[in-house]
Order: structure tokens, then C-alpha cells, then sequence
């Protein structure tokens, strides 16, 4: 049985479906010949760790306890009078995390997976893939920070894995390194990189007023609890950050053209939240639909994308030809058009369900997974 010791760094919604995942997965990685063993969990305060991570892991009814304090919205710490474990807080955590990656390491190695959403885990990250971890990536951040941060966490590339960071468990960055591993040159690429905004756009299509298409997406749970974390662009900006450093480009947020669904007047530290849902919003929709029939005029539909092209990456809304695959995209799938030297007339196509916590948590396991020849 090859055993795999994993550390996640994460408890939200993404990090507790992977444990999830991990616990009902037992039996098929058992005829696989492979063991996950959780040897430790940490939110933003607390580090959960097995009493002794060198022979014991946290059983799976304490990788359930962890995920029922986190669902409830209660710190880690509580764990600390549940069953054979151990747990740090403050400042000790980081300390621990590093010291339990040195400590495998140098012996069979560790599988340390960030399903945060923190923008400090780049350099507990680069740490541990110098000690000789390997490191899967939920977040996005890390692969976003300063191009010398990037380039540090990226030198390591048989021991980084990223898939879900863009399109959740879609084949993307997978797609993407074989096109490039075989000397395909990409000339393009552009792609809907948020079931969000997939969602508004098709809906809008409909004739429903941007107002009632974004309240309803909330509802439906598409969006963040406050619809501007989504309608500002940066999410797909970030994903389309991380598509265009693979591609080779030295690029930074500062760099991408963002274009937000909302003025500035509206923004998050000038508006609450309801008075930009009930007020706010309906004095967007006739600029909203002036462009729908500036566009339906031409034969043409609006999408919200992020295009990746000569050097320069842009999100935003675009005109584009109702029979392409974007045009016809509907609903909140992702949706991503890849043009090389040999999809240079008809694009690789990826579409697929590129959001939600599942989704996004089995694209996590799978590449926890891809690691396992690298472990002994």
C-alpha cells in the first residue's frame, strides 16, 4: 500500500469537500494500493495535527469533526479535546506546518495542498517545495503574486500541480502544458472563466434586466454574498493571469484591462451591499441592455471573457458571432477556446461545469493523485 501524507491548509467550502472526497474515496484507493493519510489541518488561526504524523493520521471521524466545526463557523482550536490529535495556534502554526514539511521531505515525502483563499501561502509555499514537497493549488493568489514569487513557486514543475485553479476540474492547465510540452505554439485564447458570469450573460439573452439576473443568480447561489466580489472581473482576471504566465508571458494584474460590471461609485467600500442590490443595480440595466441590442443588431451576443492574445490579456464584455462556441454557450458552464498551429481553424474546445466546491475538490484529489509515483 503506497501511503501518501497530505497537510491542507484550508477549511472553507473547497478544503472541507475535499476531505469529503478523500473519506468516501477510501475503498477505491484501497484496490488502487494507495493511502491518503491526513497528517494535518489548518485554518487562517489553528493547525490540527495527528499525535504522532510520522506513523498516525487524523482518522476519518476527525477529518468529519473538522468539517462540521468548520461548516458551523467555529475555529479548529475546538478541536483540541477531540480525539488522538494536536493543535497549534498563531504563530505557531506556520512554524509547524514548515517543520512537518522539512521532516518528510527528506524522507517520503509530503503532499501540501492550499484550499485557501489567502494571498499570504506564496511563501509558506515556496518553502515547502524547496524541502522537497509537492504543492496543489485551489487558490489562485499564489499564482498571481509578484513575477518573482511566481517564478520561485513554478521552478519546481514536477512537484506543483494547479488544475483547479482555473475551470475547477476541467483539463485546462493539463491541456495547455502537453500543447506546449509538444512544441504547439498558442497563438490565442479566449474563454468564459465564471459560471457567474456565463449564467448573467445567457440570462440576459432572455430579455430579463440585468437587476433581476444578478438578484437571481445570488439566490441561486452563483455569486459571492456580495455580487460585486464577482461582477468586478478580478476572479477572472486572476485565472486569466494564471493562463498567460504558463503561456510564457511576463505579465502582472497591473498589466490586464479589466473591465467591472459596476462604476466605482458602486463599489463595496462606498455602497452596502443592499442598497447596491436594491438600488444600485437597476440603474445598470438600460446601459446593459443598450449594448445587448447594439450587438443583436449585428448578428452577434455578448459574453463576458477573458481573451489572451499578442502579449496582453483582457476580461471583459465582448461582442462575439452567435454560431461560435462561446456565442452558443449558455448557462453557467466554462467554456474555453484554444487556438495553436494546430487548432488554428477550429479551436480545442474545453466546456464543462468549471465552478463549485465539488467540482473544484475532485480536480484537488486528482492532482494530490498525479504526485503518487513521486512518493515512497
Amino acid at each position: 500500500m503506497k501511503k501518501i501524507p497530505l497537510l491542507l491548509m484550508g477549511c472553507g467550502g473547497v478544503g472541507r469537500q475535499l476531505l469529503h472526497h478523500i473519506v468516501s474515496c477510501r475503498p477505491l484507493h484501497s484496490k488502487q494500493g494507495i493511502r491518503l493519510r491526513v497528517v494535518g489541518v489548518c485554518d487562517s488561526n489553528s493547525l490540527v495535527l495527528a499525535s504522532d504524523v510520522s506513523t498516525k493520521e487524523l482518522d476519518d471521524a476527525s477529518l468529519m469533526e473538522v468539517c462540521r466545526i468548520k461548516s458551523s463557523g467555529s475555529s479548529l482550536h475546538s478541536l483540541s479535546n477531540f480525539g488522538d490529535c494536536q493543535v497549534f495556534s498563531g504563530q505557531e502554526v506556520v512554524k509547524k506546518a514548515i517543520d512537518i514539511a522539512d521532516r518528510f521531505g527528506k524522507s517520503t515525502g509530503l503532499a501540501f495542498v492550499d484550499c485557501s483563499a489567502s494571498s499570504k501561502t506564496v511563501e509558506v509555499l515556496n518553502q515547502v517545495a524547496d524541502l522537497g514537497c509537492c504543492v496543489v493549488l485551489a487558490n489562485k493568489k499564489p499564482l498571481t503574486a509578484s513575477l518573482e514569487a511566481y517564478d520561485k513557486l513554478v521552478s519546481h514543475p514536477r512537484r506543483i500541480r494547479h488544475e483547479s485553479t482555473v475551470g475547477a476540474g476541467l483539463p485546462v492547465i493539463a491541456s495547455l502544458n502537453r500543447m506546449i510540452s509538444c512544441g504547439d505554439p498558442i497563438h490565442c485564447i479566449i474563454g468564459s472563466l465564471s459560471g457567474t458570469f456565463g449564467y448573467v450573460m445567457s440570462e440576459l439573452e432572455n430579455g430579463k434586466p440585468f437587476s433581476k439576473v444578478v438578484n437571481a443568480a445570488k439566490s441561486l447561489g452563483y455569486t459571492e454574498p456580495d455580487p460585486r466580489d464577482d461582477l468586478s472581473g478580478m476572479d477572472v482576471a486572476r485565472k486569466g493571469l494564471i493562463l498567460a504566465r504558463l503561456l510564457g508571458h511576463r505579465l502582472s494584474l497591473e498589466n490586464i484591462k479589466i473591465e467591472s460590471l459596476y462604476p466605482l461609485e458602486m463599489a463595496p467600500n462606498v455602497l452596502p451591499v443592499e442598497d447596491f442590490l436594491v438600488n444600485g443595480l437597476p440603474l445598470l440595466d438600460k446601459d446593459i441592455q443598450d449594448r445587448i441590442t447594439k450587438a443583436s443588431s449585428k448578428g452577434k451576443v455578448l459574453r463576458y471573457v477573458c481573451l489572451i492574445e499578442n502579449n496582453r490579456c483582457e476580461v471583459g464584455i465582448q461582442e462575439l458571432e452567435k454560431d461560435s462556441p462561446l456565442g452558443r454557450l449558455r448557462g453557467s458552464d466554462n467554456l474555453l477556446e484554444i487556438y495553436s498551429r494546430c487548432y488554428r481553424e477550429q479551436p480545442l474546445v474545453i466546456q464543462g461545469a468549471g465552478a463549485g466546491n465539488d467540482t473544484t475538490a475532485a480536480g484537488v484529489l486528482a492532482d494530490i493523485l498525479d504526485f503518487q509515483d513521486l512518493f515512497s
